[in-house]
């Protein structure tokens, strides 16, 4: 198997550092270290280079895809459809399972549970085939992440004089590391877009990722609240 610039299987590994004989778990933790390094934003980062690590992942995923097909476990990749008759069976997947893909179980309503192997991309209302059954992929939010079409919003604290002075930052999220530049205006508005890292194409457009920015909460104590504690606290003695 090859991309369409003619990077195969082999060089896809070595791009990601991976063995022949990696697991799925062990691809997405490649690709996030590898981006991580990678990216521009990054001191020493390189937009090839980047989009290099983006293709081997993408390459050494649907290879895994196939192999699981050539196993009988199931999967066919989800295509773009309409959304199916109301009452069909539904495929709930967190925004982290559809932005990375990787192997979940279902609970069919006749008892049985099959064992699926999803690609990177699914958007609301992508199929997915197990053997004779069809399910519609619903993405549910989980508290870090949600999903609005073909993007993500994660909602990130920043300590509030950022928020209204501007600056870089580098903000911890569910999908890793991100280097961010705040200006005052998306401090007040309290939004950042980072453009085309939110769902990958996977037949559909290419996201964004969409930060929602809130103050960082600290604990304060008034002069009223410390006197109050050291009152309790000679009254115990």
């Amino acid at each position: 198997m090859s991309s369409s610039s003619g990077m195969g299987v082999k060089k896809a590994r070595e791009v990601l550092r991976l063995s022949p004989f990696h697991t799925t778990t062990e691809l997405r933790r490649a690709f996030r270290e590898a981006a991580k390094r990678a990216h521009p934003d990054r001191k020493g980062g390189d937009a090839e280079r980047f989009r290099e690590v983006v293709e081997a992942f993408r390459l050494l995923q649907a290879a895994a895809v196939e192999r699981a097909k050539a196993d009988h476990h199931i999967i066919q990749p989800p295509v773009p459809t309409r959304p199916a008759a109301e009452g069909g069976l539904k495929l709930a997947v967190s925004p982290r399972v559809a932005f990375e893909g990787g192997q979940t179980e279902h609970g069919l309503p006749d008892g049985r549970r099959i064992r699926l192997t999803l690609p990177a991309g699914l958007r609301a209302g992508d199929t997915v085939r197990a053997g004779e059954v069809l399910l519609t992929v619903a993405v549910r939010g989980d508290g870090e992440m949600m999903v609005r079409g073909d993007d993500l919003w994660i909602t990130v604290p920043v300590d509030p004089r950022l928020l209204a002075e501007g600056g870089r930052i580098a903000i911890e999220t569910p999908l890793g590391r991100r280097v961010v530049w705040i200006t005052k205006k998306a401090g007040e508005r309290g939004l950042v877009r980072l453009v085309g890292q939110g769902l990958p194409p996977a037949g559909h457009r290419q996201g964004h990722l969409f930060l929602r920015l809130t103050p960082q909460v600290r604990e304060t104590h008034s002069a009223a609240r410390t006197l109050l504690r050291r009152f309790a606290a000679a009254w115990a003695a």
